[in-house]
């Protein structure tokens, strides 16, 4: 049986509906009482104001998909919607509607969307076109003629100014709507062999060097690829291209993202997916479902405030120092080591400005970090990252001299098993794609400290061991999946 969770920011404005079936709770209770596993199949569906980045509407649905909940809306919808433009309170997303739809409506025509019904009748083909575009509880939308086409624009509804009947609208939509099968993304057409390598000139420091890529170019010569170098302006045409290879540092709020699901929409082979960079870019994705999976990794927690019960809490839990992460971030940048409880409630008080949650982890000593690369389930390549002299982290950005430790490269084989295996897992909820998987080593434990979608692979570094059959292996699986679409 399929339990429905309708998670709100304020059960009271929801408790006059009918919404039988359904379990009404807000945020901080999704938060705190589902990341167990055996609680059967359940949906989510996500009512919290999506209207801002790193919102809590924001990692409702973060953190459903996390817990493998089927969640309305997706991040991916609320991407689409708020992601480009940070500065209003509501965004909108405009896109040009099809002739056989721009037909049938009117100039200025504008509904309110309940899961793709509205009560205007003359607006239904719209409604049902909006939610199958951008798939959320209660859309807006409105219509214009312009010169050449008919514009649609959506946008988010806003639950605090709906009314009664807004509600009572939302309760008849949804009790319909759940008795349908959740929508499914539909395949992409097939492409050609020709390759586009995503690369930034002026990023200072890039996950693989000019070396490397030109290693990447070369292997892929020898599989049957045509690849190029391209940068985020040229990104346009990626449609042009079969497959694309993102060698820049990636994030949600990036082109890098946009690129990669630009591209997956037009039927590319896709490396790193827009998938994988939305789970591994956001910290509080990998630990929730790293605890969900079972995954080895540190002991971790969520906050959303600085309250000094809360900052007690945490002292008792987890004693000093304790480790700060900012949900999205790369390179040791936003992690920080505090050492009491001063530090630490200053610090939270910072980073809680930035972000909605701060994931908070114990802190484990060692001399170094494991770096697995692992594509398509298969450990690749295996260093060892050394921590920056006098530093507790691989990188000392504060350091004008020592800014990273040493490294050592090994053939696989040679790393320990349990490694291996933490590795493999760990990857297996994220996707099939390349990852790097930090890993910790100590007291005859292991703990995965993150999933990387974009890892480094440079020249003399990565490739140490294996040599150009590291970037062979990898333009193969590039060939493997174009072959597997009937190339």
């Amino acid at each position: 049986m399929i339990t429905t969770l309708i998670v709100v920011d304020s059960p009271n404005e929801f408790s006059q509906l009918d919404l039988r079936d359904c379990e009404v709770i807000d945020f901080d209770r999704y938060l705190s009482e589902f990341p167990k596993r055996g609680e059967g199949k359940m949906r989510v569906i996500n009512l919290c104001a999506t209207d801002r980045y790193l919102s809590k509407g924001y990692y409702c649905s973060l953190l459903a998909e996390a817990r493998t909940h089927k969640v309305l809306p997706s991040v991916n919808t609320i991407n689409n919607l708020i992601i480009e433009s940070q500065e209003q309170s509501l965004q909108m997303k405009t896109i040009t509607l099809p002739k056989s739809l721009s037909d049938e409506v009117q100039d200025g025509s504008h509904c309110d969307v309940f899961f793709g019904i509205t009560k205007a009748a003359s607006m239904n083909a719209i409604a049902k076109f909006a939610f199958e575009r951008f798939p959320a509880p209660f859309l807006r939308v409105s219509v214009s003629k312009e010169a050449n086409a008919t514009v649609m624009t959506v946008g988010f509804g806003d639950w605090h100014s709906a009314n009664t009947s807004d509600k009572a609208e939302l309760a008849d939509a949804l009790r319909e709507y759940m008795v349908k099968t959740w929508r499914r993304g539909s395949k992409q057409k097939q492409a050609r062999w020709d390759m586009a390598i995503l690369c930034n000139e002026n990023e200072a420091t890039p996950p693989s060097d000019a070396k490397a890529i030109k290693h990447f170019i070369k292997a892929a010569k020898l599989v049957g690829i045509n690849a190029e170098v391209i940068n985020s302006n040229q990104a346009a045409n990626i449609a042009h291209y079969d497959a694309l290879f993102i060698r820049e540092t990636t994030a949600i709020n990036h082109p890098t993202y946009h690129i990669a699901r630009k591209a997956e929409q037009e039927g590319l082979v896709v490396m790193d997916d827009a998938t994988s960079i939305l789970k591994c870019c956001n910290k509080v994705y990998l630990h929730d479902a790293f605890s969900y999976h079972k995954v080895p990794s540190p002991r971790s927690h969520f906050v959303s405030d600085n309250k000094i019960e809360t900052c007690q809490k945490l002292a008792d839990d987890f004693g000093f120092p304790m480790v700060l992460k900012l949900p999205e971030s790369s390179f040791s940048l936003g992690v920080f080591k505090v050492k009491d409880m001063e530090e630490l409630k200053l610090k939270l008080e910072t980073m809680l400005s930035e972000s909605a949650l701060v994931l908070v982890q114990e802190y484990i000593f060692t001399e170094f970090d494991w770096r697995i690369g692992v594509l398509n389930g298969r450990p690749i390549y295996a260093c060892r990252y050394h921590m920056a002299r006098g530093h507790w982290q691989i990188y000392n950005h504060d350091s004008k001299t020592n800014t990273s430790g040493g490294f050592e490269t090994l053939p696989t084989f040679e790393v320990p098993k349990q490694v291996l295996d933490a590795a493999v897992k760990s990857c297996s909820i994220i996707g099939k794609s390349l990852y790097g998987v930090d890993i910790k080593q100590a007291n005859g434990k292991v703990y995965v400290i993150e999933v990387n979608d974009n890892p480094s692979i440079e020249s003399k570094v990565e490739d140490l061991y294996l040599g150009k059959e590291l970037y062979m292996i990898i333009m193969q699986e590039f060939a493997n999946r174009l072959e597997a679409r009937g190339r």
